[in-house]
Parts: C-alpha cells; structure tokens; sequence
C-alpha cells in the first residue's frame, strides 16, 4: 500500500462509521419510566445519600471501582513529540480500547492543555474523585517524573505513568528469565544502556530493585555516556552517571552481558555485538526499527538471547502484557497506590508464566507446534489467555501484603473465575486466528475481485500477511478498481472469460470431465462451466494452483455453493458437508452448526455434524462442549425432530463417550449453567460451559445466528464448510470486508492444516 492509501486507512478507520474508537454504553436497564426515575432523579438520591454518609460506597454504587482516567498534556506522543493535547486524543482512545479488551476497564480518556507542573497536578486532583484510578501516558521527562512522583504522594488511587513502569516491568521478567538460561547472576552483570529518557531510566531503576548493582549499569544519551563531569543531565539521571572518561558505546559494550536499547534503530552494529560476554542478552526495543536487525543479530552470535518490541520476532516486549492486567489488580482490592512491591509482582508472575506449559490456543495462534522456555520465549505472548489470571491476582496480593489495599480479596477462586468471565466479551479469537494464518500464509482466490468490497479485503490480507491474494474478475475492472484504493502490489489476476486464459481454461475441463464423465458431465457442458469464475477458482484450487478459495460476496449461498460441491471432493471419510459459524458473544467465541447447507438432516447427520464442528473448535484451541439443541429437555417430547437429536445424542454417547456433548435440551438450559445443574444434574452438560450448539435443521440454525448478529452485534467468522477436501469458504451474501478478511484467514487456517494432514499421510505411507 503506497503512503496516501494508508493515510487514507488510517482516517477512515478513525473517522467510520462514527468518529473516535471508544463510546459509553449504559449498563442498566432504561426502557421504562420506572428505570428512568431509579437511573436519575427521583430514585438515585438514595446512593447520593449513602455515599454522603460514607465516601467509601462511592465503589458500591458506581462506576469508579473500573474506571480508569488515560492522561496526557500531549508533549511526547509517541515519536511525534510534542503535538499537543487534541492530536494525542487518538493515542489515548487507542490506550482505552487495549485497557478494555485485554482486561474490562473502562477509560475516560483525558487530554489536559497545560504544560506546567504544578497546574497540570492541580488539574488531575481536582478530576481525581472519578476515577478508581489514573495511567499518566505520553508526558515528556523529566516532567512525567515529578507529576507521577507528586499525584502518587498526594491522591489515595492508583497512579502509573505507563511510558516509564510499562516497559520496565515487561524487561524485567524477561531479564531474570535471560540471566537463568545464560546462567549468569544478576548482581554480577554488567548492563549498556541505550537512552537516558523516562522508559530507559525506569527499567534501570527496577533492575536495581531486583538485584543489579547501579555501578555495573553504564548508561549513554544522544550526547553520549553519562559522567559526572556532564552538567545536562536530571537528578534521575545523575545516578547513572560515572567518574570516567568520555567512552564510545562500542567501548562500552565489550565484555558487557547486557544490552538494554531504548533509543535509535541500528546504532549496535554486529562488531559491537561480538565483543559482548558469552550469551549476550540483547534487549533492542527501539521502534520500529531495533537497535540492531533482529536476523542481523542472531546470525552473528548463535548464543544471544534477543528481544524487540516488534511483534515479528520472538521475545516481544509490550506493555501490553502489564498495564491492563496490573489496573485490573489494584482496582479490584482498591489499592491506594501502585507501589514497588506491586510492580515487582507483575515481573514475577511474568517471568514464571514463561516457564509453565503453553495452553494449545496460543501455540495455535502463533503457528508453534509447542513454545517452550527458552531463548525464543523468556516472556509470554500478548495473546495468552493466562495473563489475566496471573499477573492481575499477583498484584492484587501484593498490594493486600503492602498494605495498600482497602478491600481485600478472600475467595481466590472464585476471583480467578471473575477475571475468566472478563475475557469473553472481545475478538481475542479473531486475532488468534489472523495471527495463526500470518504464520504460513497461502495462496488465496479471491473469485470476485471485480466487487470493491472484495478487492479491498483482499488488499487487507496482503498487506496484513495473512495470505498471498489470486484475484479473479474482470482484468480492466480489478485494474482500475486496484488504482481507486491504492493496492499497487504485483498480484496476479486471472480473467476466465478472456483469451489468455483459453489453454488453461481448455484443460481444466478436460480434467473435470474426465472425472465427472460417468456422472452426467458432457464435454461441452464443461468447457462452459470453466467460464464461470467459480467453477474456474475450483480449478485452480483442485490442481494445486492456489491453495484456498473464498467466494460468495455477491451471489445467493445455494448458488454458490452448487459448483463448490461438484467439483471439490469431500474429505476422506465424510459422507455429509456442512457449515458452522463462529460467533462472538459476550461469554466467548460460540460455535453453531450447521448454518447454511443441511435443511432436515437425519439423526445420523446430526451426529457426524456434531463431530466436524468438534474438529473444527479444536483447529481454534478449545475444547469443545456441546450442546444438542431442541424444542425439549432430555426426552419431554416425542415429537419426531425432538426424538432425531436424542438419537444423535445415543450414538455420540455410544461411539464417541470422550465427547463432552449432551441433548436434547433447550437453548436456555444449555447456555445457563446454574439453571442446568440445578434441574438436570446427570447431564454431561451439567457444571460445563458450553460453546458449541449444533441445531436440529437449517431454519433453527441460520435464524438464531443472524439474529446474534444483528439485535446484539455479535461479530460472526462464517459459515466455515465443514468436510471438505479443500480449503474453500464461501461468504454470505453481501459480506463485510472485515467478515471476507476473517474468513480468508479462516481459509489459510484451513488450507495449513490440510498441508499437515498429506504430509502426515506421507510419512506413514
């Protein structure tokens, strides 16, 4: 994508549908009058009362407890400077969204226009009575210092300047993981530092906290190494500074352990990096280019431990595996303060999170058959559902064993089942799965490139990585259509219908036809059909000149699906093909089956539907547990289509007694966990959390998944086929680009782990 065309992105998706990234949504009922005079006047006198009474019921009547004010003056936005406080909105709403997403706190984005310190303090004290607590962001230093060092000492909420503690947290469980595979002792190492601002000179403090000594840490600023013959430095800074000659930082770094770069991209050069110790642990976190090249480095030292804050290479430290989860803990015991002690907890849980077992949702995300401890993983990934219950609890005790909470937490279990339950209300699983995809990308058809829409999905899953895009269509309509929204890249694209493509053409229905020759295809009729683009894109992808197809954008699902389904085989073994969708719903992804193919399916269908979906909510690491849907709960019918799914159920039961499934039972019953137990305890289903519907027909199923998808705006990736022998995915009519890229990535998804099944196949035979 060319400069203008990813500007033009960029304010788009700020600007669509409605300006800005983050809104208020209410979270009581408003319907009728009676909930309008409990909302407001006459009815909420009575919480302003018992809040008069005692401040503290502040947390119980409102929403401070999980509110989180994002604060800027805008005088160091990102690598934009000082830009002022309007412009640096657009960072804060994005810092609100991470805090949402990844731990459920609600943020009041807040940009001050004022650059003094005193007034700037002043302000935030006055606000401060909101918020359950504040994350100063984007503030220059040394400024930044004494405003968080002053609101620490004078507000009685948790403050953290994020620029500065975020990284060093994230550093410091990486460092200590570092040190025990190079074996080495952190009160012996030598540390190069990189930069002297507010980031660079909270890690060192924090490795001083955890055992470093300050007269083995050199530090170096754009003017050079610190000594004490400098008179630029700050009183911060002044601690790193050393009574020695002015030295390089080549100099600096031999027989150094440690990098830290938080500075400029490649200023180490590989001759500096060989005359580091033995196992150098590299941590070049300068963005987005590192201080060294990633390649460059480890093709230099096949010993060197490395991390960036790129999230294309191992070892990524981002904040983003601490600030959210490190509110979350000090809002949840109200805590005072985020002390030292809390911090260090973080760094604790993270490093020892690196050392546990990997769940197979996050090996699946980034493409690892098992990621181990080790060089390539000293910290968790971004994606790791664990964080939450880790990191968030870790800080929480520490706080209760600081002193410095007000309400404690006592029921550790049932506190870790509130943070699991926190987790289902995002798309974490949508980025799982592009994730996965970018891991190997395939070669994708895309079988109506000549729609914009699906043009521009297709520019998406370029740019992104997560495939290599065919584009089938009119040549002169992609063409134009391509320069409109600046997808400059060489991509190819295929026209059926034109000349060029008459050998081609000619040979696939020869090949189809001699296939389908016995099965009612005559010559002729295949020779037509190979003009039509998707029995074409079939083609290709039944001859191994693409590796996935995606199609559907503008025609009906049954007409679609006719030619897929004449000319892609079904998958060894299967007898039925199906659909399933996934749904994004507020208790977590929720697979249902089958969407758009099966009208009335038998109760042996259902059974082997119920077995594809399994498979598939496995591709996406979960296990699945299923529920089999009906009008009745377990035999309190004897209808026909009641009785088909308890039939399916008994055969499940018999063949498959693994399976975590169970029916017929009625939607409510399946999805209320409580209700459940408490009238049908002998249910398989009883004391589970199901994830998985598979409906009795079509209607049942296709009706409540739209209607998911509409009343609650549940985001959908599907209808995703099932029992295919290729990977081919077909849109619903008239798709998002966003739904057409998810199921492109499903696609890839696809078509990888069908690569695995031949190889597989391969070496047992």
């Amino acid at each position: 994508m060319n400069k203008y065309s990813k500007r033009r992105e960029a304010l788009l998706y700020h600007a669509k549908p409605q300006p800005g990234k983050i809104k208020v949504v209410p979270t009581k009922k408003y319907a009728t009058q009676r909930d309008l005079s409990l909302a407001y006047s006459p009815g909420v006198a009575e919480p302003c009362l018992e809040i008069a009474k005692d401040v503290k019921n502040v947390y119980k009547y409102t929403a401070k407890g999980n509110l989180v004010a994002v604060i800027t003056n805008g005088t160091a936005v990102l690598g934009l400077g000082d830009i002022g406080p309007e412009a640096s909105k657009p960072v804060m709403e994005g810092k609100g969204l991470l805090f949402k997403i990844f731990a459920d706190i609600d943020v009041f984005d807040i940009e001050i226009n004022e650059k003094n310190v005193d007034a700037f303090v002043e302000t935030v004290k006055r606000i401060s009575p909101t918020f359950g607590g504040i994350n100063l962001e984007d503030i220059k230093a040394p400024e930044s210092f004494e405003i968080e060092r002053r609101l620490k000492e004078e507000l009685d909420i948790p403050v953290m300047h994020d620029d500065q503690h975020g990284t060093a947290i994230i550093s410091s469980a990486a460092l200590l993981n570092a040190l025990e595979l190079a074996d080495k002792r952190i009160e012996d190492v030598k540390i190069v530092v990189s930069g002297a601002g507010s980031a660079a000179l909270a890690c060192a403090n924090l490795y001083l906290l955890l055992g470093v000594k300050v007269e083995n840490i050199v530090m170096f600023d754009v003017n050079g190494v610190l000594t004490t013959s400098r008179d630029d430095m700050s009183d911060l800074q002044k601690i790193y500074a050393k009574d020695i000659q002015n030295i390089s930082l080549a100099e600096a770094l031999k027989g150094a352990d440690v990098f830290l770069g938080l500075s400029a991209g490649n200023i180490l050069s590989a001759e500096m990096l060989l005359e580091m110790a033995p196992n150098p642990i590299v941590f070049a976190m300068a963005n987005p280019e590192p201080e060294i090249e990633y390649d460059l480095a480890i093709r230099t030292r096949e010993d060197i431990i490395m991390a960036t804050g790129r999230s294309d290479h191992p070892n990524q430290v981002n904040n983003v595996l601490g600030f959210p989860y490190i509110f979350r803990g000090a809002l949840d015991v109200r805590a005072t303060v985020i002390n030292e002690e809390m911090k260090m907890a973080a760094v604790q849980s993270l490093a020892a999170l690196a050392k546990e077992s990997v769940p197979e949702q996050v090996n699946i995300a980034y493409g690892e058959t098992k990621l181990n401890f080790g060089r390539d993983y000293i910290i968790p990934k971004p994606f790791d559902p664990r964080l939450i219950t880790h990191v968030a609890p870790a800080v929480a005790k520490a706080a209760m064993d600081s002193g410095v909470a007000t309400h404690p937490i006592y029921d550790w279990e049932k506190y870790e089942e509130e943070l699991l339950d926190r987790l289902g209300s995002d798309n974490k699983m949508v980025r799982l799965l592009t994730n996965r995809a970018k891991t190997d990308p395939k070669r994708v058809v895309f079988a109506e490139a000549d729609q914009l829409d699906v043009l521009k999905a297709a520019q998406i899953v370029h740019e992104e990585g997560i495939g290599f895009p065919i584009l089938l269509g009119n040549m002169e309509t992609i063409i134009e259509l391509k320069e409109e929204i600046g997808f400059d890249a060489d991509v190819p694209i295929f026209d059926p219908k034109t000349k060029e493509e008459d050998k081609r053409r000619l040979r696939y229905a020869e090949i189809f036809w001699k296939a389908r020759q016995r099965k009612g295809v005559n010559h002729l009729d295949a020779q037509k059909w190979m003009r039509e683009r998707n029995y074409f894109a079939a083609m290709m992808v039944n001859e191994g000149e693409a590796d996935a197809l995606v199609t559907g954008y503008s025609r009906s699902y049954p007409a679609t699906v006719k030619p897929i389904l004449q000319l892609i085989d079904r998958a060894p073994g299967i007898s039925i093909v199906a659909t399933t969708n996934m749904m994004m719903t507020s208790r977590g992804p929720m697979f249902l089956s089958d969407t758009a193919i099966n009208p009335d399916p038998t109760a042996e269908e259902l059974a082997k539907i119920a077995l594809m979906t399994a498979k598939t909510v496995r591709l996406f690491g979960m296990e699945p547990v299923i529920a089999m849907i009906s009008f009745s709960n377990f035999g309190s019918s004897s209808d026909p289509a009641a009785k088909k799914v308890s039939e399916a159920v008994k055969y499940l039961h018999q063949y498959y007694p693994e399976l975590i499934v169970d029916g017929e039972v009625q939607a409510d019953f399946a999805l209320n966990q409580e209700m459940l137990q408490k009238k049908f305890p002998f249910s398989k289903l009883a004391g589970q959390k199901v994830n998985t519907l598979i409906f009795p027909d079509l209607a049942s199923a296709n009706i409540t998944y739209k209607l998911l998808k509409e009343l609650v705006k549940s985001d959908s990736v599907g209808p995703i086929m099932l029992g295919l022998d290729k990977p081919v995915h077909i849109f619903q009519l008239g798709a998002s680009v966003e739904e057409m890229v998810n199921m492109a990535a499903v696609a890839v998804v696809d078509a990888q782990e069908k690569q695995k099944r031949l190889k597989n196949l391969i070496v047992k035979n």
